[in-house]
């Protein structure tokens, strides 16, 4: 890990999984989005990490979410610092899930 770097991951999330086998879908959507904003952030150290969080048909009211318990292992390990959505309720319907 290169000094001064601020590693990004992009979460992406779909409640249901409807059109998810197309080429280009909401989840592609979402992750273009969040991966430019990181883009334009270059100059204070922001870059995306290679390792993709998406959870395709899974409910914003649950925590039990695949990509997200590794997304949250990897920020427990250093490997990610900062968290990128598209929009907050793709990660959680609630922020009172954060508390404590």
């Amino acid at each position: 890990m290169k000094a001064g770097t601020k590693y990004c991951a992009i979460y992406t999330r779909k409640s249901t999984d409807e059109r998810l086998e197309m080429e280009f879908n909401t989840l592609d959507a979402q992750r273009e989005s969040c991966l430019a904003y990181i883009t334009s952030q270059k100059a204070e150290g922001w870059t995306a990490v290679k390792k993709s969080y998406d959870d395709g048909g899974f409910s914003g009211g649950s925590m039990e979410r695949l990509a997200l318990a590794e997304l949250i292992e990897d920020i427990k390990r250093g490997k990610v610092h900062t968290v990128v959505v598209y929009k907050i309720d793709r990660l959680t319907r609630s922020l009172m899930t954060f508390r404590g």
